[in-house]
């Protein structure tokens, strides 16, 4: 895989997450649109969203915004963008048909724009029949035409394997396998197991929280601001024991006059995964822009492999990530 042919993409999560991003429709409706069409022109073409982005009565407000945003497109314009979204496997939603209205409620916020369909998590560990059979129906849906292609999220390389044999069988491909992946994800053998997965069997290697929520683009010694508590506790949690892997992030980061981000999204790049990044502003969507005009040097690489398994750290890992 040519690491210098992976982009980047968009990920929408605090596009209406006040719990977590303190989201601000009110203020920040205006700056997130100028970041959508600033990325769209600087030549981001994949936008990762979710059903179940927005909180309280604002669920489902990062595909409206994104929905409004696609139709002052041009045609031609959109036809180049890959639009993924992610159906949450809730208890309720059971049985073939179970994401069914799900499907239809999005592609109605999202103004008939859907290009991919994700399976948000997998359900592997409490209810694995429950995965298999919404799996089952998102096939149905490509097969009737209703979408373009089928993903995964959160599935581990003994499931993903399983399942796309399950769908090979019907002739679909699984078309990307999402999975949290940063300078502060454990390291596993998980990790390159799955890329050799995709390697195989072309499939796209997404990477979510690439800069683990803000915290590898802190500078060392400065004090970040954030709008939420839970953000605040994690950065006083996870940013004393990251104080190192940060500044190498910084020194790398001076040779090619880059940012933090820039250099730990090009670490992700190095592994054959994309990014997905998440932008509340345009000076971000700038940086991920920037981030795809140079990548690390194989020496760089593996100075941070080294430091990312020195930095044991509390990083919150997704708890339905199947083995």
């Amino acid at each position: 895989m040519n690491k210098k042919k992976i982009g980047i993409g968009i990920g929408t999560w605090a596009w209406g997450n006040k719990l977590v991003w303190g989201y601000q429709p009110e203020t920040d409706d205006i700056l997130l649109k100028k970041t959508f069409f600033d990325a769209i022109d600087g030549g981001l073409d994949f936008i990762d969203t979710a059903d179940s982005y927005g909180t309280g009565n604002l669920l489902g407000q990062s595909e409206k915004l994104i929905g409004n945003f696609l139709e002052e497109l041009p045609t031609r314009k959109v036809k180049k963008i890959t639009i993924a979204t992610k159906l949450a496997p809730f208890p309720w939603r059971i049985g073939r048909n179970g994401l069914n209205h799900a499907f239809q409620e999005s592609n109605k916020r999202l103004r008939g724009h859907i290009t991919r369909v994700q399976l948000h998590w997998s359900t592997y560990r409490y209810a694995p029949w429950q995965e298999e059979q919404l799996l089952d129906g998102l096939g149905d849906l490509y097969e009737k035409g209703l979408i373009k292609e089928i993903g995964l999220s959160n599935t581990g390389p003994k499931r993903l394997n399983f399942l796309y044999q399950k769908l090979k069988e019907r002739g679909i491909k699984i078309n990307s396998i999402q999975r949290q992946f940063s300078l502060l994800t454990k390291p596993t053998l998980k990790d390159e197991k799955i890329k050799n997965i995709c390697i195989e069997n072309n499939i796209e290697y997404l990477a979510y929280s690439p800069l683990a929520l803000g915290i590898l683009t802190i500078p060392p010694g400065k004090s970040p601001k954030t709008r939420t508590i839970l953000r605040q506790r994690l950065f006083q949690n996870i940013l004393p024991q990251t104080i190192e892997l940060r500044t190498l992030l910084t020194d790398i980061g001076k040779k090619y006059s880059a940012s933090q981000a820039q250099v730990a999204l090009n670490w992700v790049r190095s592994h054959g995964a994309k990014p997905i990044v998440g932008m509340r502003n345009p000076s971000q969507a700038n940086d991920a822009i920037s981030a795809m005009n140079w990548s690390l040097n194989q020496g760089e690489k593996e100075k941070l492999d080294f430091n990312r398994k020195k930095c044991l750290t509390n990083m919150p890992q997704n708890p339905f990530s199947s083995p």
